[in-house]
């Protein structure tokens, strides 16, 4: 397990509950990147508290358990996303 993994509330995976692959293929690097930076140079950073990686090559997004005490509207929202789309999910709470 990664540093992602480790400090993650939930993890959002690529595969519906019905088994298959949520598309687009890009899902998880879209939705962190909402959620990423621009720093000075012009140069996207993702936010430390929401991250895309693959998980037994499956694409995820993890989500640091951090954000649901500083952003409780953004968390509660990628938990709405993963509900609404039928993903499956890690740690939900």
């Amino acid at each position: 397990m990664d540093d992602a993994t480790a400090h993650a509330a939930f993890i959002i995976r690529g595969m519906t509950t019905k088994g298959t692959r949520f598309r687009p293929s890009d899902w998880a690097d879209r939705l962190a990147g909402a959620f990423a930076v621009v720093d000075p140079n012009n140069r996207m950073s993702y936010s430390p508290y929401v991250q895309p990686i693959t998980l037994d090559g499956i694409r995820c997004v993890a989500v640091d358990k951090k954000l649901k005490e500083s952003d409780p509207t953004a968390y509660r929202f990628l938990q709405a996303f993963a509900q609404s789309n039928e993903l499956q999910t890690d740690n939900a709470d």
